[in-house]
């Protein structure tokens, strides 16, 4: 795993480069914790992460970030990383409410119509 860590001023964006496991889920959420107090908005950049199992939910939805009310998205996600997602949105969309995660993604249920 290769994790690159940016900040500009309120906003940090984790690019990591690599499957996402339980093996490399702590050194993901020390990237979180070692953030500034001041970032209020987290990006995840997943376009290098071709495989996450549920060790990405965690880290998506029990973020370890700098303080309780940092904005949290992901980005670049690949088809696995995103039908991930979408799965655990499907069969609890309590707990994982992809609404806020994933601003540009329809809330689950809504389905465009057809032509």
């Amino acid at each position: 795993m290769n994790i690159t860590t940016t900040v500009d001023g309120t906003t940090a964006r984790i690019h990591a480069r690599g499957e996402i496991d339980f093996d490399t889920l702590p050194p993901l959420r020390a990237a979180a914790a070692a953030l500034p107090p001041q970032v209020t908005d987290l990006q995840w950049d997943l376009t290098d992460t071709p495989f996450m199992d549920v060790a990405g939910l965690h880290l998506l939805f029990h973020p370890a970030t700098s303080g309780p009310h940092c904005r949290t998205t992901v980005t670049g996600l690949g088809p696995q990383p995103l039908w991930l997602l979408l799965t655990a949105a499907e069969v609890d969309p309590g707990v994982f409410d992809l609404s806020c995660l994933l601003p540009d993604i329809p809330t689950p249920g809504i389905r465009p119509l057809a032509l």
